[in-house]
């Protein structure tokens, strides 16, 4: 499965990808903003992308609404700092499929990436019988 870490801190992206890697995902890209994940978006389209809210140049909520504006189907989650539940449903209104509050265990990881790429498997499969 390829996985998009979209993230300004290259500490949090490093992080994320230790952790990804410990539970087996090898092919991992990353971006530092919404403008460049959008390019890596077109250039080569992940199965997964995790989404930081605070970022320059165009942030996750923004980003995650330009990815929605042309693909319904790709699995986003957001993973930030931003609890609140005012956040949280903005988040989900916008079109992300999961959303993870940092800092996150390993656990947590896996378990948000299993169930919303069950989700999104589900979704596909709906769609495709009707």
């Amino acid at each position: 499965m390829k996985i998009l870490l979209v993230d300004d801190s290259r500490t949090i992206r490093n992080i994320q990808k230790n952790v990804l890697t410990r539970l087996g995902h090898t092919e991992i890209m990353e971006a530092g903003d919404g403008v460049e994940a959008l390019q890596q978006i077109k250039k080569d389209r992940p199965d997964l992308v995790l989404i930081d809210w605070n970022m320059p140049n165009m942030d996750g909520i923004t980003l995650v609404r330009e990815i929605r504006a042309t693909d319904q189907q790709l699995p986003l989650i957001m993973c930030t700092t931003e609890a609140e539940k005012g956040r949280v449903l903005e988040a989900i209104k916008a079109g992300v499929n999961n959303y993870i509050v940092k800092p996150f265990s390993t656990e947590t990881l896996e378990e948000k990436i299993r169930q919303t790429m069950e989700k999104a498997q589900a979704k596909a499969a709906a769609a495709a019988t009707t």
